[in-house]
């Protein structure tokens, strides 16, 4: 079995900045101490199937196709039996169904021939699937507490952005710039915060400062918010 990637060494931050760190994530936790993942699961491998299609779509729109697709293919020998033909009108509504029905498809084979019909619980397992790569694999391992993990899609690239816990200019930089700084008890919970803070509260456009519980801890207040 091949060895997890070891998290990078905790970064050395001056007191204060490992304060107000502390007290941001602090913060995230009091107003929700277990947050999870809003796409819909109820196994493993509905969690996996449902992250490999929410690529480029929203949860939103994955939740209405895997509600009427997990009735009738909720394990890889029941998605094996629907066959990419069956699979697509379920999620025709979702962006590039075409090549995620292929690759869900071929996943149920070779859970099956590989691993038992089980997910495999190791990264490089994982990401040797059809459709699972590196983000899709923290997604899972995070989301299940197998493996701290923070994968970085465009609300937590912005969020850690404008928290000043990153300056990073690629994903894989501001990941490496997370797991060296969030708190390690908080390490399985960071990538849900963010992502969750960035999607309803730090949005793009238009920042809800007003509604930000961690807005006087924010390095990027002032760009929107009048004096």
């Amino acid at each position: 079995m091949a060895s997890l990637k070891k998290s990078p060494p905790r970064t050395k931050l001056k007191p204060a900045e490992q304060a107000r760190v502390a007290e941001l994530f602090d913060r995230f936790e009091a107003a929700e101490s277990d947050p999870r993942t809003e796409l819909g699961y109820a196994s493993p491998y509905e969690l996996v199937v449902a992250v490999a299609l929410s690529a480029q779509a929203t949860d939103v729109s994955v939740n209405k196709a895997t509600e009427r697709l997990f009735k009738v293919a909720d394990t890889p020998q029941k998605m094996l039996a629907l066959g990419e033909a069956g699979l697509k009108p379920f999620i025709s509504s979702i962006g590039l169904y075409n090549m995620k029905a292929k690759n869900v498809i071929r996943m149920a084979q070779i859970l099956i021939d590989q691993h038992g019909g089980e997910v495999p619980m190791d990264r490089a397992q994982l990401q040797a699937l059809p459709g699972v790569g590196r983000k899709t694999a923290s997604v899972v391992l995070n989301e299940l507490r197998i493996e701290p993990a923070i994968a970085v899609d465009t609300h937590v690239f912005r969020v850690s952005h404008r928290l000043g816990l990153s300056c990073g200019k690629t994903p894989d930089k501001v990941e490496a710039d997370l797991m060296a700084l969030v708190p390690q008890p908080y390490l399985t919970r960071a990538h849900h915060w963010l992502i969750l803070h960035g999607r309803y509260v730090c949005v793009a456009r238009r920042p809800k400062c007003e509604e930000c519980p961690v807005a006087d801890l924010c390095p990027s207040r002032h760009l929107f918010v009048a004096a």
